[in-house]
């Protein structure tokens, strides 16, 4: 879903260089996957988040700042939370607005949860929004609605530009709040000498981990840059341009980002702790910009592709669901224009990627993000081009 502003005019050079490329090939069936509808009542679907609490209810956020509820398949009308009046979002093409949900490991409990949203900025001249991560109380008297009037904001972040925001939320096995960021936004990194995802000093193309049972949250003692001077303790990993969507694997704990690139390449990373990936110097295992001070011992991504497959990463999950043992273990991804692939580790621990039969050609949908539910099972979030409606899929043998 985050595409750089030089790739909105991409799509239709891709459309020709795909139907090129395809001319005359039969699909090939890589897999026994199909989707099932769970619901087309949506709009701009960009996260999706379940609680221990209610396995049967899905949460999904739309871009222009709401939380919907599907119920047992069916789609509730009324919000589970409305902010759209306070999230900018414009009309058409826009990277801003309710971009990320995840609830707090003691939800059923404490009834805790965390959003990511664009608001509009409080420092005028040269920040365009800030970007807002909050947190919210489910109501006491109905677990369908959310209490607006217990809101705080655990973190805000300036931002330069429009695009890049990053802004997926997830909770990880040490009860810790990650929280991925854009560079800022623009082409190509142009915040500072080097860049933003190569500064310390600030948030902006970094995954970071917070404790948020502080406040307003705390860092968690062992984060990397904790005794670290001049750099912000907040950071988990860095070294990116825009990690769209990023998940751990249930079963491991490993953790996987997409990683949206500049011209030519898209990238997955699987990420550690104190990690650099290496953007601006590199974009996926290119040199990109070699008279900047190169990296030293950065992280390759696990695999990448190029513009002639795809032109902007989602980032996806590892399938541990049971219903399709064909997809066990593998990590399930697409790009924004519609082509879907799953990772598996193969000979050497080299990575294999595999297109999936439930691909579609550039112009039918955009894949803006993928779910995961309590049994493992993986969705697809989409707007149907022709209609542009936005739909929930899951994945069924």
């Amino acid at each position: 879903m985050k595409i750089t502003l030089n790739k909105i005019l991409l799509p239709i050079l891709f459309v020709l260089v795909t139907a090129v490329a395809s001319f005359g090939q039969k699909a090939v069936k890589t897999d026994n996957v199909k989707l099932k509808l769970i619901t087309d009542g949506l709009s701009h679907p960009t996260a999706m988040a379940v609680t221990k609490k209610e396995p049967n209810l899905l949460f999904v956020c739309e871009q222009e700042g709401r939380i919907r509820i599907i119920e047992n398949g069916k789609l509730i009308q009324t919000p589970f939370l409305d902010i759209s009046k306070e999230v900018i979002k414009n009309e058409g093409y826009d990277e801003r607005g309710l971009l990320g949900l995840a609830f707090h490991p003691n939800y059923p409990t404490n009834g805790k949860f965390y959003i990511y949203c664009s608001a509009p900025s409080q420092k005028g001249k040269g920040t365009d929004h800030q970007s807002e991560v909050r947190e919210y109380t489910v109501s006491k008297n109905n677990n369908k609605i959310a209490d607006k009037t217990k809101m705080r904001k655990v973190l805000v972040v300036d931002q330069p530009e429009s695009n890049h925001n990053g802004g997926c939320l997830q909770f990880g096995a040490d009860g810790f709040l990650y929280i991925s960021l854009g560079d800022g936004g623009g082409q190509n990194d142009m915040h500072g000498e080097y860049g933003n995802a190569q500064n310390l000093t600030n948030l902006l193309g970094k995954i970071s981990r917070i404790d948020v049972n502080k406040i307003p949250y705390g860092i968690p003692a062992d984060n990397p840059f904790v005794n670290t001077a001049n750099v912000r303790p907040e950071i988990y990993a860095y070294g990116f341009r825009n990690p769209w969507r990023f998940s751990f694997d249930r079963k491991t704990n490993e953790l996987f980002a997409g990683e949206v690139g500049q011209d030519k390449y898209e990238e997955i990373d699987l990420v550690t702790k104190g990690g650099n990936y290496g953007w601006r110097a590199f974009e996926g295992v290119h040199s990109y910009r070699p008279a900047d001070p190169q990296p030293k011992e950065h992280i390759l991504p696990i695999a990448e592709y190029p513009h002639t497959e795809g032109i902007s990463i989602t980032g996806g999950y590892v399938y541990r669901g049971k219903a399709i043992p064909s997809l066990s273990g593998k990590y399930v991804f697409g790009d924004f224009m519609g082509p879907v692939w799953n990772l598996s580790k193969g000979s050497n621990n080299k990575w294999v990627r595999t297109k999936m039969s439930i691909s579609r050609d550039p112009g039918y949908w955009h894949i803006y993000s993928f779910g995961e539910d309590l049994k493992g099972d993986i969705y697809m979030l989409t707007v149907l081009l022709e209609s542009q409606k936005g739909v929930l899929y899951k994945m069924v043998p």
